[in-house]
């Protein structure tokens, strides 16, 4: 299908909607606020297609005064310099356009569960591991989200063997769901002694947080169990059995909470990740499509995938899924200059996005 006839089913269609809602007597209000979403998303579409369409009409004009035996010199010196402008406009607008109308990730706008693990290399890959969610807290406070740990293990000297947080604002997925994969730093520990650089790594999770409305769990799929909570080396910091271990049955997939000192809370807690877990389960089960796309992005499911490599001595940080080096890692891991990061591989993957969607079009 042609773009022009992408763009002339889109103009048919909000017209459709604008008549669909014009005639609706409000008995039914779920099917309202549907219309009228699509609606909404519609307009922005519909304006840049007729920004477009007035472009191309002024071309044409223009063309015709520059064809025109009777045009005078003046007028058509001014015609060329109008033209010179327009063409140099139309395919911005048209690539604007192309880029509205790729598919939505209905995940985008969805806050997240931002999972972040260490991995190999021992004290080293937890504290690393610290560095990371310290990167994405002030990302977050940057970009007006909030922050909330839900479950974390650190190992007393400042590091994190595991960190679990929701983070919630304005789009969180759309911006964080690059992140998933493995982290590598490289750098010399402060208990190394002479001076060697060690590679750790820590692993970075992040799944759309999904509403009740978005995955039905039923209660006779889960396996809830109770224990006693306990600190670093098996010291108690509860005297009730408080943690809750929570499996899902079908998948296998199990959380475990225990944070907070009312069963209850963490129960509360755990559940909340289990959804977020199930629904990008379901996610890639039932959407292939998506999970190839992710998997060219940031790849595989199984996060056994380098993503990026943070160089401390040459305070660099490089993105190896678009080859992209910065000298800023300071900046980097303060969350100041990661949207730098981000906006690159957001303009990456609509490229790749793109191409598909010209290749399947031809």
């Amino acid at each position: 299908m042609s773009l022009d006839d992408k763009l002339d089913r889109v103009v048919a269609r909000h017209e459709q909607l604008s008549d669909m809602l014009a005639s609706t007597d409000g008995s039914d209000p779920q099917e309202f606020v549907k219309l009228s979403k699509e609606y909404s998303e519609l307009n922005g579409v519909v304006e840049t297609i007729r920004e477009l369409q007035g472009v191309r009409e002024e071309i044409s004009g223009l063309n015709e005064i520059l064809e025109d035996g009777e045009s005078d010199d003046e007028m058509k010196e001014l015609a060329a310099m109008e033209l010179d402008e327009l063409r140099a406009r139309e395919p911005v607008v048209e690539q604007n356009l192309k880029l509205m109308l790729l598919p939505k990730d209905e995940a985008d706008t969805k806050n997240a569960i931002l999972e972040i693990r260490a991995g190999t290399g021992g004290d080293e890959a937890a504290l690393f591991a610290a560095d990371l969610f310290r990167m994405y807290q002030r990302y977050a406070e940057n970009r007006g989200w909030k922050v909330e740990v839900m479950a974390s293990s650190d190992t007393g000297i400042g590091g994190f063997k595991e960190i679990v947080s929701s983070i919630s604002g304005s789009d969180v997925f759309s911006r964080l769901k690059y992140e998933s994969g493995v982290h590598r730093v490289q750098r010399v520990p402060d208990t190394e002694s002479s001076g060697r650089i060690h590679t750790s790594a820590a692993t970075v999770a992040v799944l759309p947080e999904a509403e009740e409305v978005d995955v039905h769990i039923e209660d006779a799929d889960l396996r809830v169990d109770t224990y006693r909570a306990s600190g670093p080396g098996g010291q108690s910091v509860n005297t009730t059995d408080s943690a809750i271990r929570i499996t899902h049955i079908p998948t296998g997939i199990v959380v475990t909470q225990q944070d907070e000192k009312s069963q209850h809370k963490n129960r509360a807690k755990a559940m909340r990740v289990l959804r977020a877990r199930l629904y990008e389960h379901e996610r890639q089960l039932i959407d292939a499509e998506r999970a190839e796309a992710r998997k060219s992005q940031v790849g595989s499911g199984d996060r056994s995938e380098r993503i990026r490599t943070y160089n401390f001595p040459q305070g660099r940080v490089t993105d190896h899924r678009i080859n992209l080096t910065m000298h800023k890692l300071e900046k980097i891991l303060d969350g100041e200059a990661l949207d730098e990061l981000v906006d690159a591989l957001v303009t990456e993957d609509q490229a790749a996005r793109l191409s598909v969607d010209e290749s399947v079009d031809g």
